[in-house]
């Protein structure tokens, strides 16, 4: 690592170290000439490039919609909306959640583009905390965030497997009522055909990014189309919309348990930055990747509004959804409002969407996995960070991190009280991790921005918005959803949360400080270092 002052920094190409010696086979850096300028940009902030750029505006912005996947991830968490007060609930938890999600994700955009790295929001500490904090807080959030990325993506493949089962109870007219040994099951076949797909060449999943989006608008569109075509009669009007609330909790105030649904929005929009962790495949990351996240993030918002008052314009008796034997209510709803095969066909394309959901999600857990190994911050880092010469790609990675889903899940064979402790950690383990690095932004002053900014003023509001609303969540989403509390109701996330941030600071101070130093970067990063700066280097 450098030490000398940013005008005695060495040039780009001299800059260029390997990732791991002897366990990876770099991209060789080469004349200007031949090394485009995004790969001049990550050699400047001091890795050596080992993965094919293939990824475009279209395929990232179509990787970005299939991680939030609303039209799936609704389906599988419209619950939470549902048993928080029905109608009202579900639409005002989406319209103040979303919004607070959203405005973490611009958050995040600006980051990724002024730092565009498959670390992310973990690698941007390097260049927003003081020096002597910048070991500290990287190896505590890194992990803290790979618990999050890795709850989150195991509780995407078990809605997938859950939504399968759901058609298949659909198509025997209930009479096959899923468990949850066949839910682990399925999860596990699921887990590792997703991970056989990342085990393809960069250019072939950038190819079956392409086409994420067009099947989700589509099939959206679609539901939309056909749920109010076929619900004419009994449908309820947009007054019952914002105003039934029905409450079932037993918090005081009754009002307050809308909050719970607020959960909705946040698991859908809370991997804003998967997007960022596959900025060394994409062609122009400080570009691409933020306006991928953004853009994604906006749509997201709207569409998810729109999907959602179709839903409860639809939904006739929130009782009759809350009670399917399915243990899927939007499946119910669907059932209900047009019919056996319709319903089947549209509970599928939701597991067909969950699934181009999981894909792009286990590329990009993997890539954390790779760029933290690359920081020598895992255990057998010198495994994990190994690309293959085959694909170009972590293929170690990609399948540690897929046992590692597979595991989370077993929980679900424990109980559903201790799987959803799990899969309810990962938003709130993920948002704290990105809050690190905007507190240090707001804090320090070191950041400079990149070519997509919000602009100064902006950027402050839509920071303090996004930590200061995703802060309250997370006491929110560690609370009980029902009054009075028994073993069964117990939210048992704040126990879980509690053991990863305690595991991550007590392995720090038994392990961690003894060899870890922060990003393995050949730069030492001054006040305001960053893509505008890196390019006149």
């Amino acid at each position: 690592m450098a030490t000398g002052s940013l005008e005695k920094t060495p040039s780009v190409t001299q800059q260029a170290t390997a990732v791991a010696s002897g366990s990876v086979t770099p991209v060789s850096p080469s004349s200007s000439d031949d090394v485009d300028e995004a790969d001049k940009m990550l050699e400047a902030m001091g890795y050596t490039p080992v993965f094919k750029r293939e990824f475009s505006s279209w395929s990232s912005f179509s990787f970005a919609m299939s991680i939030s996947g609303v039209y799936g991830s609704l389906m599988s968490t419209w619950i939470y909306g549902l048993q928080a007060g029905g109608a009202a609930a579900i639409m005002w938890s989406w319209v103040l959640g979303g919004a607070g999600a959203l405005a973490l994700a611009l958050s995040l955009a600006e980051l990724s583009s002024a730092y565009p790295s498959s670390g992310a929001m973990y690698f941007t500490l390097k260049f927003l905390a003081p020096e002597e904090y910048v070991s500290a807080l990287c190896w505590i959030s890194g992990y803290i965030n790979l618990v999050g990325t890795i709850t989150g993506s195991a509780a995407t493949e078990y809605a997938s497997s859950q939504m399968l089962l759901a058609a298949v109870s659909i198509a025997s007219d209930f009479a096959y009522t899923p468990t949850t040994h066949h839910v682990v099951a399925v999860m596990a076949l699921l887990t590792v055909v997703h991970a056989s797909v990342n085990s393809l060449p960069t250019v072939w999943l950038n190819r079956l990014a392409s086409g994420y989006v067009v099947f989700h608008v589509s099939v959206l569109v679609g539901a939309c189309a056909t749920l109010l075509a076929q619900q004419r009669a009994g449908r309820h009007d947009i007054a019952y919309a914002f105003t039934d609330f029905q409450p079932s909790s037993g918090w005081s105030p009754p009002g307050f348990a809308f909050l719970f649904g607020c959960l909705t929005p946040a698991w859908i929009m809370t991997g804003a930055d998967s997007t960022a962790r596959i900025a060394e495949e994409a062609k122009d990351p400080a570009r691409i990747v933020p306006k991928a996240i953004a853009n994604a993030a906006t749509f997201t918002y709207v569409v998810g509004f729109l999907f959602n008052l179709v839903l409860v314009l639809c939904m006739g008796d929130p009782l009759d959804l809350i009670n399917s034997p399915s243990g899927q209510p939007v499946a119910q709803l669907f059932f209900n409002a047009m019919g056996r095969v319709p319903a089947i066909f549209f509970t599928l394309s939701g597991f067909v969407v969950m699934n181009l959901v999981a894909i792009p999600g286990l590329q990009s857990g993997s890539r954390t996995i790779f760029a933290f190994a690359r920081d020598d911050l895992l255990p057998l880092s010198h495994i994990w960070r190994r690309i293959s010469p085959r694909s170009g790609t972590p293929i170690a990675a990609v399948w540690l991190y897929a046992a590692l889903e597979i595991t989370v899940n077993l929980l679900g064979l424990a109980s559903d009280t201790a799987i959803g402790a799990v899969f309810n950690v990962c938003t709130v383990a993920l948002n704290l991790s990105y809050a690190i690095p905007l507190v240090c932004k707001l804090r320090y002053g070191r950041f400079e921005p990149g070519p997509w900014s919000l602009g100064r003023r902006t950027s402050v509001v839509l920071n303090v918005v996004a930590v200061a609303w995703n802060a309250f969540m997370a006491v929110i989403f560690f609370l009980p959803t029902r009054l009075p509390v028994t073993v069964e109701n117990m939210n048992y996330a704040v126990v879980v949360f509690f053991f990863v941030v305690v595991f991550s600071v007590g392995f720090w101070f038994t392990h961690g400080r003894h060899f870890y130093t922060g990003p393995r970067t050949t730069i030492q990063p001054q006040r305001g270092y960053g893509v505008a700066m890196i390019r006149e280097v």
